[in-house]
């Protein structure tokens, strides 16, 4: 049930318009220069952007995979610990911390991923 960190970054290399920043100990990603997720390698965890609603119910469902992180805006940010998460779970949270930050127009040329599935494991 581990995801590894590159196949996290093929999450978003199917993503359109991530922009990728490095940090001294982190990389963040944005779309169209709105942040919506960060990588620690160190750690092997990635932060996303969810909803409130999304934040609370991963933590307290699952608290040795998802951390909270902060809230900003209306929105919960959630530590994710790749070790313990499926990678077609990781791949609808990825695209929805993507979505919550994209303008409607860019992600009206998408297609949703939790009805699509497009990253099975290779």
């Amino acid at each position: 049930m581990t995801v590894r960190d590159d196949e996290f970054f093929r999450l978003l290399d199917g993503l359109a318009e991530v922009g990728r920043a490095q940090g001294e100990q982190h990389t963040s990603f944005s779309v169209r220069g709105k942040r919506f997720g960060y990588h620690w390698p160190r750690t092997s965890t990635v932060g996303l952007k969810q909803t409130l609603s999304e934040q609370r119910a991963l933590v307290s469902e699952r608290p040795d995979v998802f951390e909270e992180q902060f809230t900003s805006g209306g929105f919960g940010w959630v530590v994710v610990h790749l070790a313990g998460v499926e990678l077609d779970e990781l791949s609808e949270l990825v695209f929805e911390a993507w979505r919550l930050s994209a303008p409607e127009d860019l992600v009206a040329e998408v297609p949703d991923w939790a009805v699509t599935r497009p990253h099975a494991r290779r």
